[in-house]
């Protein structure tokens, strides 16, 4: 995993898109450095029968990309800026040793994901299903003391892209995907 991906905290916006073709056309311009694109990422979340770690502001997860072979253990929260993840080499034992644990899958996320660096930050291009397209732009660091910096830095790389105000989403994939299912079971109803 890259170094951009180190810390224990991160600073993330998320913007919608409206034009993914003419975002791209625009971070094309700036000449990012290229991860990986267009990768299938299967997110699942996990947490006890009763809910302890979205009670608390926690997401575990287990996260396994294709093609790239990424596989990936996140911990984000509970602080909004608090993120950990680590390389795992068996995303299926991990898996069972969280059933072991008594832990529950709670969702499945998929999506489709581009990763660029741009500088020191990373930006990653998002198509969830149903939901729509995002960019998110972000940092990892361990210096707690950096965020506000960050914060600032990433508004400015966001202004550079052309992103505005009104495309933050601040809303997590998470919730997005649980408001979409919510809002589909209600339709077939």
């Amino acid at each position: 995993m890259s170094t951009h991906f180190e810390g224990r905290f991160e600073v993330e916006f998320k913007y919608r898109l409206t034009d993914r073709a003419a975002f791209q056309e625009v971070l094309a311009a700036l000449t990012p450095e290229v991860m990986l694109e267009d990768n299938q990422e299967l997110d699942c979340y996990f947490d006890t029968p009763e809910r302890t770690l979205a009670r608390e502001g926690k997401s575990l997860v287990i996260r396994t990309m294709m093609p790239s072979g990424i596989r990936l253990w996140i911990l984000k929260g509970p602080e909004p800026d608090r993120c950990e993840a680590v390389n795992i080499s068996n995303a299926d034992k991990a898996i069972s040793m969280l059933h072991t644990l008594g832990y529950e899958e709670v969702l499945h996320l998929e999506k489709r994901r581009s990763i660029y660096f741009v500088g020191p930050f990373h930006l990653t291009l998002d198509h969830l299903t149903g939901i729509g397209d995002f960019a998110e732009l972000a940092i990892m660091t361990d210096d707690e003391g950096a965020l506000p910096a960050y914060r600032q830095q990433l508004l400015a790389l966001a202004a550079r892209l052309g992103l505005q105000d009104g495309q933050l989403e601040t809303r997590s994939y998470r919730t997005l995907c649980e408001q979409h299912d919510s809002l589909k079971r209600q339709n077939l109803t």
